[in-house]
């Protein structure tokens, strides 16, 4: 036989074909081979050679045909099996490709690759602990394997355990240091931990060894986002964008750094440009939605809202739980669905979280609670009161903090209501986690849930014994890590237990404390001032705009056209929800002129402006929560249309607590007939207007004394059950 110009053997020309594939010279390893089977068609080595240099080629049909032969004369020989399996997965028919790997490793348990590309196919289809298994089986046989450290790395990083993926990735940079895409994964779960400054130089140490690999310039932007340098990580998504510019996952992230540093319009265009190169990526649809909701921008909404409920009711992962809520046609199933298979990302292994074991009785319960929102925010306003009014003889009470220190007013108010206030931000997720724990608490209260810079983390390593989801967060977590959720009657009837993952927790009233030292700036505004007409019944929603529907505005506009002489003031969130609304009610045949737009202001001016309107229209399926509470607080009036779920039956839990339940509807229909009976008949209007200021305190709604002693009572309820050894329980407060 012929081959390099020499006579040789068989076998000397195999091993003469193999040097030319090892060079990648694969016509001549091919020419070679095709000698050897024209003599010798049953050559397994020839016809096994033939089928990998087709597989390396890309012609993995051939190559399926060729090492199946192969094995039909030699069954005992591993690698036939695992390259047959390897040209059968770049076909895509990964369950062959998976039995061929196992036939490889049945007779080489050693097979370092053979693992490797199972435990690929297998995490492609989700199969986490198999693929894990495989990873692992890899190392075992060649501890020096980077790649194998690195994908294991991956997979406990797509499950939410970052913890267990740190490891790995530094083993696969310590045995591969020019290994870029292991520095930039590595950085991912340190930002997921908290480790801001680590993950950041990890990304820029990644880009400084592959400067062209999109992914650690989109991963290095999200944690300069956590660290609030929007600007910053605008610039590493469109670096991101301008190498990969199918890059979903860039142009989302584009987006909402965009929308935080206030660039709504451009923040809409990225999302759209991101729904565009991925139309089934549910993390794309969910910014485009959410963005536009800020906006009013209603123009084909409706489709898109469709597309992310059927996804959530198809059971896919990473959806916003926040997101849903604002869905109009979305129910408590619906949202239990997308909380759980959001709080998979959060998944801690049972070896990292915090054990915990009845110790000697104490005389006071300590209470953490966990937040961002110690500031001038919604939920600081609330529970001020609540914090100073805790009974220190049976509680003590801490603050734990990650948000911003404004140095206003209501931070200092806060810290001085704290019997101890711990401020978190510089600490990882697991170390708060270590403080909280360290420090004994006995009940954590986590008051952001699923909303915006939530560090749910914290409580994923369960610090405390008991863990409570409260007012927050209007909807149930999905996680094994909350015990409880703190409710009412109203908002979660306990025929709804079915819905949330915590245990239903009734207060006799209302779920939502509020703080009586609110003040009203006196004297109130001129209607003038404000821009309202001095004559003409004033409708007004102080809502964010995210939560106005296109059904809803319909129901407003509606009213406009039915009183005569009337306006709509809304609160200007954003340039482009003028646009856009003063083009929808021109759409519906009313002038835009008849709505007025209020800007921010200070809570206590914002406050006594309330006095200027004669009727507050709430909003669904996201009612008004402290916006209601701020109306009803300056004796305004306040009509709302309870849906289904917790979020959309805030404000009739308020109007009960307020001793109004008759501003209640159940349908639009109603709603809108409601609102109208009301503005018709003025002596009807100030009856009511009159009964909520008569009665404000000796309402419930603004019983913070008994608020807080029924508060108290559920965590004593809870903690006994929990030194009782039993599992915790839904139950109601007695008054």
């Amino acid at each position: 036989m012929q081959a390099s110009g020499k006579t040789v053997t068989t076998q000397q020309a195999i091993e003469i074909a193999k040097a030319h594939y090892q060079m990648r010279r694969f016509a001549e390893a091919e020419a070679i081979c095709r000698q050897i089977l024209s003599v010798e068609p049953k050559n397994g080595e020839a016809l096994h050679l033939m089928g990998v240099v087709f597989c390396e080629n890309g012609n993995n049909k051939q190559a399926v045909k060729y090492i199946t032969q192969a094995i039909k004369i030699n069954k005992n020989v591993p690698d036939y099996y695992h390259n047959l399996g390897l040209a059968l997965q770049n076909q895509g028919e990964l369950q062959k490709a998976l039995l061929q790997y196992r036939m490889a490793i049945t007779l080489k348990p050693t097979l370092t690759v053979s693992h490797m590309n199972m435990a690929n196919i297998l995490q492609s289809q989700g199969k986490l602990e198999e693929a894990l298994a495989h990873y692992q089986k890899a190392i075992d046989a060649d501890p020096g394997f980077a790649l194998a450290h690195y994908n294991l790395g991956n997979v406990y990083a797509n499950s939410g355990r970052y913890d267990e993926s740190i490891k790995p990735y530094e083993r696969a940079i310590a045995l591969k240091p020019d290994l870029a895409e292991a520095y930039t994964n590595l950085g991912v779960a340190l930002k997921e931990k908290g480790r801001l400054a680590e993950s950041i130089a990890l990304h820029q140490r990644a880009i400084a060894l592959k400067p062209d690999l999109p992914i650690a310039y989109n991963n290095l932007g999200t944690s300069l986002q956590a660290q609030d340098r929007y600007a910053e990580a605008e610039a590493m998504y469109t670096k991101a964008i301008s190498l990969q510019p199918v890059n979903p996952d860039a142009w989302f992230n584009l987006a909402f750094a965009l929308q935080m540093d206030r660039k709504l319009a451009e923040s809409i265009t990225a999302a759209e440009q991101a729904v565009a190169v991925a139309p089934d990526s549910q993390s794309a649809l969910t910014t485009l939605i959410h963005q536009r909701q800020h906006a009013c921008s209603w123009d084909g909404l409706a489709a898109h809202e469709q597309k992310l409920l059927a996804m959530i009711r198809q059971g896919r992962n990473g959806i916003s739980p926040f997101s849903a809520l604002c869905l109009p046609s979305v129910t408590a199933r619906d949202q239990l669905i997308c909380a759980r298979g959001y709080s998979k990302k959060y998944i801690v292994a049972p070896e990292f979280r915090f054990t915990h074991a009845p110790g000697a009785p104490r005389a006071k319960l300590r209470l953490g609670y966990l937040s961002a929102d110690y500031h001038q925010h919604p939920t600081a306003y609330l529970m001020a009161e609540l914090i100073e009014r805790h009974d220190r003889e049976k509680f003590e009470v801490a603050g734990y903090s990650y948000g911003p220190d404004d140095g206003g007013e209501m931070r200092q108010r806060l810290v001085k209501a704290f019997d101890k206030f711990v401020d978190v931000r510089a600490l990882s997720h697991p170390d708060a986690a270590k403080k909280i724990h360290d420090d004994g608490v006995d009940i954590l209260i986590d008051l952001k849930g699923y909303t915006g810079d939530a560090r749910i983390q914290i409580a994923s390593y369960r610090p405390a014994p008991i863990q409570v989801n409260y007012l927050g967060y209007p909807g149930t977590m999905g996680t094994d890590f909350m015990d409880y959720i703190i409710a009412d009657p109203f908002v979660a009837p306990f025929d709804q237990q079915p819905f949330f993952s915590e245990q239903i927790v009734q207060l006799p009233d209302c779920y939502q404390p509020n703080d009586t030292h609110r003040r009203i700036a006196e004297p109130a505004p001129t209607r003038a001032l404000c821009g309202l007409p001095e004559q003409g019944f004033v409708f007004c929603s102080f809502n964010s705009a995210y939560k106005i529907t296109p059904d809803v505005f319909t129901v407003w506009m509606n009213l406009l056209k039915a009183v005569p002489g009337s306006v709509l003031w809304l609160f200007e969130a954003n340039q482009l929800v003028r646009q856009n609304l003063n083009r929808e009610a021109q759409a519906r045949g009313v002038d835009p002129a008849r709505m007025v737009f209020a800007p921010p202001l200070p809570l206590p001016e914002h406050l006594a402006r309330h006095r200027l309107a004669d009727l507050f229209l709430d909003n669904l399926p996201v009612n008004a929560h402290t916006g209601a509470s701020d109306a009803l607080w300056a004796g305004l009036p306040l009509v709302t249309c309870a849906g289904q779920s917790f979020v959309s039956r805030v404000a009739g839990s308020l109007l009960t607590a307020a001793g109004v339940p008759e501003l209640i509807t159940y349908n639009l229909q109603d709603y809108e007939a409601l609102a109208l009976g009301l503005a018709q008949n003025p002596d009807r209007l100030k009856s009511v207007r009159d009964k909520i200021v008569r009665t404000r305190a000796q309402m419930p709604l603004f019983d913070i004394q008994k608020y807080v002693g029924n508060l108290e009572k559920a965590y004593r309820a809870m903690w006994k059950t929990w030194e009782a050894g039993e599992a915790p329980r839904q139950f109601r407060v007695s008054p």
